[in-house]
């Protein structure tokens, strides 16, 4: 990515909903240049999609957590498997696969505090392949909205 495709995906980051002519205008190039320069970032995959960030209170959602979990045998098919199943549960918001102690790191939200309890005890200690889980509460949560490339790394 060049410096102008960078400039795009920030703007683009900042505001997915604004014209394609507001993007140009504020990059500096032709509505036409700009629209082909978007059009190549989504077939390269760098622009993977749109997305509105939701209020996850709004939708219910109030108590979130991170919850750590260990799988045996560890193999890919049950890795995989249990990545599936995860991504298909409804309090399930994102599912990582992760070395060191622990297998997965599971991000949750859920109505309650009881419905996180009922989240861990009927689907995920049920599972004959989870040997193992914590659960931290998350108090609160930032995330970036807009992500910068890191500079090349030399040596």
């Amino acid at each position: 990515m060049d410096e102008l495709d960078s400039a795009i995906v920030r703007q683009l980051q900042a505001d997915a909903r604004q014209s394609n002519r507001d993007i140009a205008r504020k990059v500096g190039i032709a509505p036409s240049t700009c629209l082909e320069r978007i059009r190549l970032l989504r077939q390269r995959g760098v622009i993977r999609g749109y997305h509105a960030d939701i209020d996850l209170g709004s939708l219910n959602r109030g108590v979130q957590a991170l919850v750590s979990a260990q799988v045996r045998p560890l193999s890919r098919t049950v890795i995989d498997s249990f990545q599936r199943s995860l991504v298909d549960l409804p309090e399930v918001m994102s599912v990582f696969v992760t070395a060191g102690s622990d297998d997965f790191l599971i991000h949750v939200s859920t109505p309650d505090i009881d419905q996180l309890h009922s989240f861990l005890v009927d689907r995920l200690a049920i599972r004959k392949e989870v040997i193992a889980f914590r659960t931290s509460i998350i108090f609160r949560h930032h995330r970036k909205t807009t992500v910068e490339p890191l500079p090349a790394t030399t040596g």
